[in-house]
């Protein structure tokens, strides 16, 4: 059956801006600083890993108020180990694919429910196009830890020890895994939200090959933040 096509209330596209980076600063700053308000200097502005070719930004952007209300950062093994390898050993069988590791992911308070899901379909969809197979993802509370199981994560480590990691304040995080292989028909025998939103529904709000700006102001050359970011 065709799949039906769908508008959000918000526009996702990868930040190519500077603008669009500092926007998805400003969520993560807001939605990590109300649990770890020591941390938030260090989100309010790009760190290196931003800037590295390796690594794609996801920039949502409300519709009718153009402010950011979520983004998520995609790190791709193309050019040496994850950050999150800094502080944990990949098992042998992930050691010779492809991964990715899932950081800075925040939604902004009140936003539309729909803008973490469209982020997971997002991140799901351009790692497909990459001929990624696993993604790899650090959770600090239990909420969230049952919200990636429930997609069909599972725990990196079988004794499910928690890891302090470098690149997280040494906050310990739960390291979990998932085969993106298996997301369809793990998505489907769950009957997961996540099944109709990514493989039954067409949203052309999600935009992850355009080359236009997220935001709606004039573009700044990326180059611009190596400055902040050293």
């Amino acid at each position: 059956m065709p799949i039906s096509t769908h508008t959000l209330s918000f526009r996702l596209r990868i930040a190519r801006t500077r603008a669009d980076l500092l926007a998805a600063c400003q969520v993560r700053a807001d939605s990590y600083g109300r649990h770890l308000p020591h941390l938030r200097p260090v989100f309010e502005v790009p760190d290196t890993l931003d800037l590295r070719p390796d690594t794609t930004v996801f920039l949502c952007v409300d519709k009718a108020t153009n402010q950011p209300v979520g983004t998520a950062r995609v790190q791709i093994n193309t050019h040496g180990p994850l950050l999150i390898e800094e502080s944990v050993s990949v098992p042998p069988s992930m050691r010779d694919e492809a991964r990715v590791e899932i950081t800075r992911l925040a939604v902004a308070t009140g936003a539309d429910p729909l803008v973490k899901l469209a982020l997971m379909k997002a991140m799901y969809l351009y790692c497909m196009a990459a001929q990624v197979r696993w993604m790899v993802i650090g959770a600090r509370s239990e909420a969230l830890i049952r919200q990636y199981r429930r997609l069909g994560f599972a725990d990196m480590h079988e004794d499910g020890r928690q890891v302090p990691l470098k690149h997280a304040g040494h906050v310990p995080h739960s390291v979990l895994n998932f085969d993106l292989t298996t997301a369809r028909r793990c998505w489907l025998a769950s009957r997961h939200p996540m099944y109709d939103f990514t493989f039954d529904s067409a949203h052309r709000d999600i935009e992850l090959f355009t080359m236009a700006p997220a935001l709606d102001v004039q573009a700044q050359p990326m180059e611009e933040l190596e400055a902040l970011a050293a």
